[in-house]
C-alpha cells in the first residue's frame, strides 16, 4: 500500500527532471569559426537562464547541411537546438535538390545577429580593392581562386554574384569552415575570401570592400562595393532553431532565455569582437524574417542559375 504514494511523488518529480535535461546546441560549421564562437558565448548564459547545462557540439560538412539534418532528425523535446547562419537556412533549400532536410523540419527560436559580408585578402596581397580584384580575376582567366565554407554558403553565393555581374571566370575552393578558409587565404592558396568582418583584425587581413548599404562604424575607411561600382549588398545572419513540433512551453522559455543571454556583458563584448551586431528577433518576428530571406535567395539562386558545381 505504501507504493502508491511513492509512485505519485515520482510522477510529480518527472516533469521537473525532464526540464533539467542538458541541452545541446549543434553548430553546423567548424570549431573556431564565427558560428561556433557565438554558440560558446551563448551556452553558459542560456544554461543559467534555463536552469540546465548547455553544451556545444560541432557537426560539419556539406556547407552546413549535415549538422542541420542532424537537428532536423532530433527528438523535438527541447534538448537539441541548431545555431546556424544564412546559407543552410536561406540559400541551401533552393540550391540543392538532394538536401537532407526541409524548411518544415525546423521551428525558428530567435535571431542572434546580422553582419554585412566583407571581402578580404591576405596581408601584402595586391588585391586591395574591388577594381584590383576584378582586374586580377579577368587576367587570370580561371586561375583566380576564392575560398568559401562550402557550395551554397553566403561566401560562395556572393562571389558567384560578383563573377556573373562582371563576366569573370573564377575558381571556387570550398572548405569545411571559416578557420580553414582563412588559413588558405593566409597561405595564398586562395586570393580572396568573403565572410563576416570579424576575421580582419584577428588575422591582420586586408579589407577589399564591404557588401553593405553604407560603410560600417567599425571599418569606416573600407568603402562599400557599391561605392566602388559593384552593386552587391549581402549580410550573414545567425539564429537558433529547434526541431519542428518542439513543445510551445519550452520554446517560450527558450525565447526569453535567448533575449536575456544577448544582454549579458560577456555576450555583448564577444559579439563585438566578432564584428557582429546583436540583432534579436523573437519567434514570430524571426519566422517572418526567415520567410522573407528564403524568398530573397530563391530569386537570387534561380535568376543567377547557380548550381553546386559553380
Amino acid at each position: 500500500m505504501r507504493l502508491l504514494p511513492v509512485l505519485a511523488l515520482l510522477a510529480l518529480l518527472a516533469p521537473a527532471a525532464r526540464a533539467q535535461a542538458p541541452i545541446t546546441i549543434v553548430v553546423n560549421f567548424a570549431a573556431g569559426g564565427s558560428a561556433d564562437r557565438m554558440a560558446r558565448l551563448l551556452a553558459p548564459e542560456l544554461g543559467e537562464a534555463l536552469g540546465t547545462q548547455v553544451v556545444v557540439k560541432t557537426t560539419t560538412g556539406a556547407a552546413g547541411a549535415i549538422g542541420a539534418a542532424e537537428v532536423a532528425r532530433a527528438r523535438p523535446d527541447g534538448t537539441t537546438l541548431l545555431l546556424t547562419t544564412t546559407g543552410p537556412m536561406g540559400v541551401q533549400p533552393h540550391f540543392r535538390s538532394d538536401l537532407p532536410y526541409r524548411v518544415a523540419d525546423f521551428a525558428p527560436l530567435c535571431q542572434l545577429g546580422d553582419a554585412p559580408v566583407m571581402v578580404m585578402s591576405a596581408p601584402g596581397s595586391t588585391v586591395r580593392d574591388a577594381a584590383s580584384l576584378v582586374a586580377r580575376a579577368r587576367a587570370a582567366r580561371g586561375g583566380f581562386n576564392y575560398g568559401s565554407v562550402g557550395p551554397g554558403s553566403i561566401p560562395h553565393i556572393v562571389m558567384v554574384a560578383l563573377a556573373r555581374q562582371n563576366n569573370l571566370d573564377m575558381t571556387h575552393v570550398p572548405f569545411r569552415g571559416s578557420a580553414e578558409a582563412i588559413i588558405a587565404l593566409l597561405r595564398q592558396d586562395v586570393e580572396v575570401y568573403a565572410d563576416l568582418p570579424g576575421a580582419l583584425r584577428v588575422n591582420n587581413l586586408q579589407a577589399v570592400g564591404v557588401m553593405a548599404e553604407a560603410r560600417t562604424a567599425e571599418f569606416p575607411d573600407t568603402p562599400t562595393m557599391r561605392e566602388q561600382g559593384y552593386d552587391l549588398v549581402y549580410s550573414i545572419w545567425a539564429g537558433l532553431f529547434a526541431p519542428a513540433n518542439t513543445p510551445a512551453a519550452f520554446m517560450e522559455r527558450a525565447e526569453a532565455a535567448c533575449q536575456r543571454a544577448l544582454r549579458a556583458p560577456s555576450v555583448v563584448e564577444g559579439f563585438e569582437r566578432l564584428s557582429t551586431p546583436i540583432t534579436f528577433r523573437g519567434r514570430s518576428d524571426f519566422a517572418a524574417f526567415w520567410a522573407a530571406e528564403l524568398e530573397k535567395y530563391r530569386v537570387i539562386v534561380q535568376s543567377a542559375g547557380v548550381r553546386p558545381g559553380d
